[in-house]
């Protein structure tokens, strides 16, 4: 039975969704797993979570600037390095399956590549472009970019999460269709939670979904202005926003310079429950992630869930956007929050396009996007990687 380490420094395990459903898949495909990421306080160092071995560290400051990124990497390169070298002598893997960002990974896979260890990149976010949205650039975003392409090149694999990231791995890492998968974010159908709306949270009228992250790439400050808009037209609306991150104190108080306290209610972190009660109750929801070159290819996992919900959607028109939810959104071009809000106010008005919109969402997450029509290009990239042990599992079922 292949042991596979997975490596992952941006969240923890098992809260990110992406790297637990792929290793859980690859649990049931046979596969040992072993998963080296970062720990909440409470969290034990080590433990196992539904088959998969998690070993933890200490989660570090998350990174905000150039010295503030260098510290969080190097602490968890150090950490990563360190508890792979200690699983590798008591317990030998065949596969680093690294999930960016970083791209830094690509270290310690050349490092256990002379004994036959085999490196799968799962391409997760353009870390060049990422630090560009937010600002970034000179000597930084020149290591990022050699990072990128170093990780693409020396991968046995690449895994991608949408079109796009494959052409870039064509394009940056010289691979060719046969080295490359697409594995999109797809919603796990059976932890998306559908249930009838909450009255009470739409007793100040329709009601604005939002979850997800809150850097200061990711929008929010785009749709509070937009929210703004809409207030001075009408105030039978109220826009619930679920998350946080490096921006959240800013959006917090940009809330109140804008004077949306009366419609508008930051949450920070909830709970699942919470989540999908808001969710469920929202009519419409909200990616008002803004057109660059980062967002433009990137596929984000809020809409994929928002699709599984069967909710209308408003975002800005990126090419991932239009990609996963084809009719089930409405595209705002040229980043305007004026017709962000204008079209928010269009859907409160009509009905009947929500519910279509609503069925078409829905039936794109079931029939297209949902995970369990993504856990088998997974397999198949381990079946491609080791041909044996994939025909003696296939066997022994």
């Amino acid at each position: 039975m292949k042991h596979i380490l997975m490596l992952l420094e941006n969240n923890p395990y098992p809260q990110d969704g992406r790297v637990r459903r792929e290793a859980t898949a690859l649990v049931k495909g046979g596969y040992r797993v072993s998963v080296i990421a970062p720990g909440k306080r409470e969290q034990p160092r080590r433990e196992t979570v539904s088959g998969v071995n998690v070993l933890r560290y200490s989660m570090p400051p998350d990174g905000d600037g150039a010295v503030g990124y260098l510290r969080e990497y190097s602490v968890s390169l150090f950490w990563a390095l360190w508890l792979a070298i200690r699983l590798w002598l008591r317990d030998p893997f065949a596969v680093i399956h690294a999930h960016n960002p970083p791209d830094l990974y690509v270290l310690v896979a050349l490092l256990f590549k002379p004994f036959g260890v085999k490196f799968i990149f799962d391409h997760h976010d353009l870390s060049p472009e990422m630090y560009m949205a937010q600002g970034g650039g000179g000597v930084l975003l020149r290591l990022l970019r050699f990072f990128e392409r170093l990780s693409l090149r020396v991968a046995d694999h690449v895994i991608s999460t949408n079109e796009s990231y494959k052409q870039v791995a064509f394009e940056h890492g010289g691979k060719t269709s046969e080295h490359v998968t697409v594995v999109r974010n797809g919603p796990d159908l059976q932890r998306v939670k559908v249930a009838p709306p909450d009255p009470k949270l739409r007793e100040k009228g329709h009601l604005i979904g939002y979850v997800g992250e809150m850097g200061h790439h990711d929008g929010v400050d785009y749709l509070l202005r937009a929210l703004r808009l809409l207030r001075d037209e009408r105030d039978d609306f109220h826009a619930i926003l679920i998350g946080t991150g490096p921006a959240w104190e800013g959006l917090r108080q940009m809330v109140t310079t804008l004077g949306l306290e009366d419609c508008v209610e930051l949450t920070g972190f909830v709970s699942e429950e919470r989540l999908w009660r808001v969710l469920n109750s929202a009519e419409i929801c909200v990616d008002p992630d803004p057109a660059n070159p980062f967002n433009d290819r990137s596929t984000m996992i809020k809409m994929t869930e928002y699709m599984a919900l069967g909710k209308p959607v408003v975002c800005f028109d990126l090419t991932e956007h239009r990609r996963t939810a084809g009719d089930a959104a409405r595209y705002i071009a040229d980043n305007d929050i004026a017709r962000f809000a204008q079209t928010l106010a269009e859907l409160f008005d009509d009905p009947d396009q929500r519910a279509v919109m609503s069925q078409i969402a829905r039936q794109r997450a079931e029939t297209q996007l949902a995970w369990h029509l993504q856990a088998p290009h997974l397999l198949n990239v381990y079946a491609q990687l080791f041909p044996s042990t994939a025909e003696s599992i296939v066997n022994h079922a």
